[in-house]
């Protein structure tokens, strides 16, 4: 078949090229190198759709040579099932710029844009023809998306962490106990194993976490801290799993990724980790045990790759018997405990934390002050319940209300403060039997009656049965259950 027969005639530079007679000059010759050499597809086709110029990509998609496909007919390939369908001769009905994707006879796709030419009465002259593998493309997009979605977690993370108080992250340690809790941290930053930090409000536990997240291998993706506590219960798992545009009135119309997805590659801190309704213990043991996060809203399930470090001042074993605390995500969570001892425990550090805030706040204020013999003895004494918190806050009220530069303590300020938070720590501890359920109320308050009235009763069963009102029988019974 000749073109000339089947088709209409060719404007002659295109029957010179149809032909192979078209003289070319060096310059022609080497943009028919780069055309020749593009990796994606190029052919070109006059206005009835016979193939002028093609290359080695066009050849190996529609399985000819290009020398081979110059002179055919696109609607003859398609007839032949070479492919199936034609954006050229789609480009050329509609006299317009026309994109889709094609498929060859070995079900290969390519994305092609089909553009006439057209000259100066404005009927077409070619139609200029380009098509890059659908999977590339798809990969480029998938890419780019990575890539956003990074974009977008590290500025949330940012955003995040701005609004976290960096303050006191230092470690300070010159009691043997620290030491040695400091060199064993040391060793298993080096894991990912999941680790439990266990000690009394302001020990320093998210200052430890930090530092175990320092010293591991993923040191250079985010640290999120997270305080349990502080979440609204009813933001808890938009807060943690995150949301698409639209899952809920009020929410970012942007959507927004969860903390799971913002720690991605890095560490999640779980502080007051006990303070965790049932129903989200239930979620965070899923990702904990499968790693998965779906997004509220969302269809697709992510694999979230985080190292997971909790902390809590609470017995957690004591909640579990009071139903207030999985006992799955407990072991789950359980795997490397460290029990940081209270500052009273390690008296060695008490002085060395003083100085060192003293030096901080000297510098913040551009003072000279130091610590009066009186001071001294009195910081070294006291016990010191709030732990690492309080000897700050301590601190700094004495560095400012002080008029001289040597400090020194009210007689009765260290003991006024003492029995002020020995009371709100009693309250606290009277506080938390009332929590969850009415029926684990009132088995907490039982119990803690059993205990009281059996402490005062020597451990005799029968006399504290007595006092109880029950029959000793039943007192056992109620024992065992604990």
């Amino acid at each position: 078949m000749t073109v000339a027969s089947d088709h209409e005639q060719s404007y002659p530079i295109q029957q010179e090229l149809l032909t192979g007679k078209l003289r070319t000059t060096p310059g022609q010759q080497f943009l028919q190198q780069i055309i020749d050499n593009s990796y994606d597809s190029i052919f070109v086709t006059d206005q009835f759709g016979n193939v002028l110029l093609a290359n080695s990509g066009t050849g190996r998609f529609m399985g000819y040579t290009a020398r081979e496909l110059v002179g055919k007919n696109v609607d003859d390939l398609v007839k032949k099932g070479n492919y199936d369908w034609s954006p050229t001769m789609k480009a050329i009905k509609t006299r317009s710029v026309v994109s889709g994707i094609v498929r060859n006879k070995h079900g290969v796709q390519e994305m092609v844009t089909s553009k006439p030419l057209m000259d100066e009465n404005g009927d077409i002259v070619m139609v200029i023809t380009n098509a890059r593998d659908k999977n590339m493309v798809d990969n480029y997009i998938a890419a780019l998306e990575k890539e956003r979605t990074t974009v977008h977690r590290y500025k949330t993370a940012v955003e995040y962490l701005s609004d976290v108080d960096t303050s006191n992250r230092e470690l300070v340690a010159e009691s043997p106990q620290m030491k040695q809790i400091i060199k064993t941290s040391y060793v298993i930053a080096k894991a990912d194993s999941t680790v439990m930090l266990i000690g009394e409000t302001g020990t320093g536990k998210e200052v430890m976490a930090r530092y175990i997240h320092r010293n591991s291998l993923r040191s250079k993706e985010p640290f999120i801290p997270v305080n349990c506590a502080a979440i609204p219960q009813e933001l808890l798992e938009s807060e943690f799993f995150g949301y698409v545009r639209g899952a809920f009135s009020g929410a970012n119309p942007q959507g927004k990724p969860g903390l799971f997805e913002i720690a991605d590659k890095g560490t999640l801190f779980l502080d007051e980790i006990a303070e965790l309704p049932l129903a989200m213990q239930s979620k965070l043991l899923r990702v904990l045990e499968s790693g998965e996060v779906q997004r509220l809203g969302d269809t697709n399930v992510y694999h979230a790759n985080v190292r997971f470090i909790a902390a809590t001042n609470r017995d957690l074993k004591a909640m579990i018997s009071q139903k207030l605390f999985r006992s799955d995500l407990y072991y789950r969570l359980n795997v490397i405990p460290i029990n940081l001892p209270s500052l009273r425990d390690r008296p060695e550090d008490i002085l060395a934390f003083a100085h060192k805030f003293l030096e901080e706040l000297n510098r913040k204020y551009a003072l000279k002050k130091q610590f009066s013999n009186q001071a001294t003895k009195l910081l070294f004494n006291y016990t010191w319940p709030g732990n690492v918190r309080e000897l700050r806050n301590v601190i700094e009220r004495l560095v400012i209300t002080s008029t001289g530069d040597v400090l020194n303590f009210e007689e009765d300020f260290l003991v006024s403060r003492k029995t002020l938070l020995e009371n709100e720590q009693s309250n606290l501890e009277s506080s938390r039997i009332y929590q969850g359920t009415l029926k684990n109320v009132i088995k907490s308050v039982e119990e803690e009656y059993i205990n009281k009235v059996l402490a005062e009763c020597g451990g005799r069963i029968g006399e504290a049965a007595r006092r109880l009102g029950i029959h000793r029988t039943m007192l056992y019974r109620k024992l065992n259950k604990k």
